[in-house]
């Protein structure tokens, strides 16, 4: 029996609405974000793109790469970003200023850096009274070599000086004319370099006790998560699939950092990982210790200025998220 032509019809459009609906179709929702770097630590953010954890939970994702902090904090309050990645200490700063800024969620709460040495200090005692090269004071690299320097049995500055050298260029340069002894830097980047001899020292991924500091966090306004909250949940839902598949799925991983990193050395792929899976957090609550020392730092370069941790931290999505039962059931699959 031929079926007319209006059951065709209104079978195609009653297909075509239920797609639409989908979590793949037509009805994703658009939203801009924004990580900072495209070696490991923030691959969370270029996982959840590459793997289609954003489209799985309704969202088509314009994700940009800026590698500026101010430069995202000024994006986020503009609203030219909804969601971006910043550290607790450039947002506790940017609030002290008067940013409507919140952190909702932090997948690295440690600095995920390790010490770089000449290849003559093998201890840290070798490493008395000479000086270790950051970018500038206040940076992740100097927070990060102050924690490596005490985590060899030194006091910074004491013992070992703090020597402000500028950037990844200079401070090869310095190291290899040797005039710094060492330098923090991200897992696995000393790899690339070419006959420069060199140890690790020491990583923060070695700690016995993780030096807190929320690093990885996506950050939003308090605006736009009042307005925008279910939106705000699903970034996070796909932030957690991807963290879930980052420490999962090793060689998979590996090759997205590649990617996106443009770098294909196997001693850096497998240093960045190694480093960064330790520190990934499965529940990624933001650690109140190391929020707090960021808001005194950031108290502390503007007098009279207070500033609490329920001030720039609302972690109840993530709690949601938990108490329903959410990261139990993407941890088990």
């Amino acid at each position: 029996m031929k079926l007319p032509r209006k059951f065709w019809s209104l079978g195609g459009l009653l297909i075509f609405l239920i797609v639409s609906f989908l979590p793949d179709g037509q009805s994703q929702e658009k939203i801009r974000l924004s990580h900072s770097a495209l070696e490991s630590s923030n691959a969370v953010w270029y996982v959840a793109q590459d793997r289609g954890f954003y489209r799985k939970n309704g969202l088509d994702v314009d994700l940009l790469f800026i590698p500026s902090t101010t430069t995202r904090v000024s994006s986020l309050v503009a609203g030219d970003v909804q969601v971006a990645n910043a550290s607790g200490g450039g947002v506790a700063s940017a609030v002290v200023a008067g940013a409507d800024l919140v952190l909702v969620a932090c997948y690295l709460n440690s600095l995920p850096y390790e010490l770089v040495v000449q290849e003559s200090i093998k201890s840290g005692e070798d490493l008395k009274g000479k000086s270790i090269g950051i970018s500038r004071l206040g940076s992740a690299s100097d927070v990060a070599a102050r924690a490596l320097i005490r985590g060899v049995g030194l006091e910074p500055e004491k013992q070992v000086l703090i020597m402000q050298v500028g950037g990844p260029a200079e401070r090869a340069a310095s190291f290899r004319t040797g005039r710094i002894a060492g330098f923090p830097s991200p897992p696995g980047i000393i790899h690339l370099t070419q006959g420069i001899p060199y140890r690790i020292l020491i990583s923060t991924a070695d700690f016995q006790k993780r030096f807190d500091f929320p690093y990885i966090c996506a950050t939003t306004t308090k605006s736009y998560l009042s307005r925008q909250r279910e939106t705000v949940r699903k970034v996070l839902m796909a932030h957690i699939e991807a963290t879930q598949f980052f420490k999962t799925h090793k060689e998979e991983t590996k090759k997205i950092i590649a990617k996106y990193s443009r770098i294909s050395n196997e001693n850096y792929l497998e240093a960045a990982y190694t480093a960064s899976v330790k520190l990934y957090d499965i529940v990624p609550l933001v650690t109140r210790a190391g929020v707090e020392t960021q808001i005194n730092e950031a108290v502390g370069r503007k007098p009279g200025a207070q500033l609490r941790y329920e001030d720039m931290v609302d972690e109840s999505i993530v709690r949601e998220l938990e108490k329903r039962g959410f990261i139990e059931k993407v941890y088990k699959q």
